[in-house]
């Protein structure tokens, strides 16, 4: 059997699993890397290739980027100020579009996605009328820039390893702009009857005025005072340190009368006017200090120990705010079902509270963070190193994965996220199916397959000129897209695009385009995308919901892709 033919096996066998969905994508994809090698189509050095891309080590750096942003509260403090103004579905699609543009469409719904469900339950709307356009609005979005998706950088990468000029950073936005507008009309004339009124069955909790509520819940504004002081002092037992203003030197505490007056007498620290419960709801959830609420788990080993409001938990970067029992009390030996208020660094609270499996926390830091702190100096650090990359970018100063990884490594260096969390942030099904796609993608070329699919192309198109070639390119990406991986589709079709190209001899620029474009507009279905998966439940959509709306999406992106995209790159 021919290395073309071998190669055809493999690549329909993939297609097939992938859309099957009984296995894991990442096994499919290192799959067909591996049945490339027995199969004698590439060496041993070729099908691990892939892992060593610049492309890989782009979409990795990007992904820490990203959830450097989201753990600083940027995207959370962006969300905070746009969403409360105007029409909410169009701030949700402006907004997801100009976040996409910059972290890609997965990391942009995962954070704004909370926030949307909450915005539509509070102006009375179904969640299942803003989810979906979330989504899709972010698809469009990832076309504006380079750093909107891994296809671009794909597309433009294959573009400068065949000899024909790259795709700049800003070069995306001349059809990107076109397909997000189009975008935004096309959901705000038909959303309303193509989607349906549906409840999810949860809904994330609403932790915008945390700091109101667990001041009411654990009475935090009781026996609240604040002190002035001159240098640093440490409070006795019975008195706990509710928030400090490091740049005024206030202290804000709580405890029995008596007791702060004999504190503050000792100390030569002064009374500032009242009332200091009105400061207590800003001094517990800043940029830099958090809360968290934990129950104790029934085999918890704190069972049994000595607690009071003040006191320094074991790790010693944590302090108890208030301790409360079920029926109200304010018990000073735990047992299982109390709840512990701690307050401490967003970085103390990640680490302990993770840590110690005999607390079960009521919510998690990080998404009490996200929507209750405000921005503080991290967050600033991330837009400047977002801002100089950009500018790396735009540029083109350094190659694409330096300028990435310089930002990655910044963010870490800078102390905006840590190394932990960066790993976290990385989405590495997406670094498999890429890194174990590519062999696929060098086989589909070298054996010879992408020429016959690229020559059955040519003759099926025959003299109707170019333009019927990008519409012939665009359904099978398009279609293909709604089965697979969006990325896997972009790495299979680029190969035989590019040979269609040649063929024809036509430039190769607007055909790479067409694919980014076909590609993007993964709308009919929810495993076409990781972002149109994860609004299905919190949008409570079936199968079907997809293609009501995403049908004519799908053929205003077929629009731009054979019409528009020839009027900025000539054949």
């Amino acid at each position: 059997m021919s290395p073309a033919a071998l190669s055809f096996l493999v690549l329909g066998a993939v297609v097939v699993l992938f859309a099957w969905n009984r296995l894991p994508v990442e096994i499919v994809a290192l799959g067909s890397a591996v049945a490339l090698y027995f199969t004698g189509v590439l060496g041993a050095d070729q099908i691990f290739s892939g892992f060593g891309d610049p492309v890989v080590i782009f979409i990795a750096a990007l992904f820490v980027v990203s959830a450097a942003l989201d753990v600083s509260g940027v995207t959370a403090w962006a969300g905070q100020r746009l969403m409360s103004r105007g029409n909410p579905l169009l701030v949700t699609m402006l907004l997801v579009a100009g976040l996409t543009a910059l972290i890609s469409v997965n990391g942009a719904v995962a954070a704004l996605l909370p926030m949307v469900v909450l915005m539509a339950v509070r102006t009375r709307q179904s969640p299942s009328q803003l989810a979906l356009p979330l989504a899709f609005a972010a698809h469009a979005g990832s076309m504006l820039l380079l750093t909107g998706t891994p296809i671009n950088v794909i597309v433009t990468e294959a573009a400068r390893d065949n000899g024909a000029k790259p795709f700049g950073f800003f070069e995306f936005a001349l059809t990107g702009l076109p397909l997000l507008a189009g975008t935004i009309v096309i959901i705000m004339l038909f959303s309303r009857r193509l989607l349906p009124v549906r409840t999810p069955r949860s809904i994330p909790p609403d932790l915008s005025q945390h700091a109101r509520t667990l001041v009411k819940q654990y009475r935090l504004d009781e026996n609240v005072y604040r002190l002035q002081a001159t240098r640093t002092v440490t409070p006795p037992d019975g008195i706990t340190i509710v928030g400090k203003q490091a740049q005024d030197g206030i202290l804000i505490v709580r405890g029995p009368q008596s007791t702060v007056e004999r504190f503050a007498a000792e100390h030569d620290l002064t009374f500032l006017p009242e009332p200091a419960s009105s400061h207590v709801e800003g001094a517990l959830i800043t940029p830099d200090l958090g809360v968290a609420e934990v129950v104790v788990s029934p085999r918890s080993s704190l069972i049994g120990s000595q607690v009071f409001p003040g006191m320094v938990t074991e790790s010693g970067d944590l302090v108890v705010l208030a301790v409360e029992r079920g029926n109200g009390q304010k018990p000073t030996t735990l047992a299982a079902g109390d709840t512990l208020l701690l307050q401490g660094t967003w970085k103390a609270l990640d680490r302990n509270i993770d840590a110690d499996p005999g607390v079960l926390a009521v919510d998690q830091p990080g998404t009490i963070r996200a929507q209750a702190a405000p921005l503080g100096n991290a967050g600033k650090r991330a837009i400047g190193v977002l801002v100089a990359m950009i500018v790396l970018l735009a540029t083109g100063a350094v190659p694409l994965a330096v300028a990435a990884l310089l930002a990655a490594g910044a963010m870490v260096v800078l102390g905006v996220i840590t190394m932990p969390q960066a790993y976290r942030g990385i989405s590495w099904t997406t670094l498999i199916i890429v890194g174990a796609m590519i062999p696929m993608s060098v086989a589909i070329q070298q054996s010879g397959a992408a020429d016959i699919i690229a020559d059955a192309l040519v003759r099926l198109v025959g003299g109707s000129g170019p333009r019927i070639l990008l519409l012939g390119i665009f359904l099978f990406t398009a279609i293909l897209g709604q089965m697979i991986s969006n990325t896997a589709t972009a790495l299979i079709i680029t190969p035989i695009a590019i040979s269609a190209a040649t063929s024809l001899g036509v430039s190769l620029r607007p055909v790479l385009m067409c694919v980014a474009i076909a590609a993007a507009a993964s709308f009919l279905t929810p495993v076409a995308t990781p972002a149109n998966m994860m609004v299905k439940g919190p949008g409570g959509y079936r199968f079907g919901d997809y293609s009501k709306l995403g049908l004519p999406l799908l053929l205003w992106f077929g629009v731009v892709a054979v019409l528009v995209v020839p009027v900025f790159w000539r054949f």
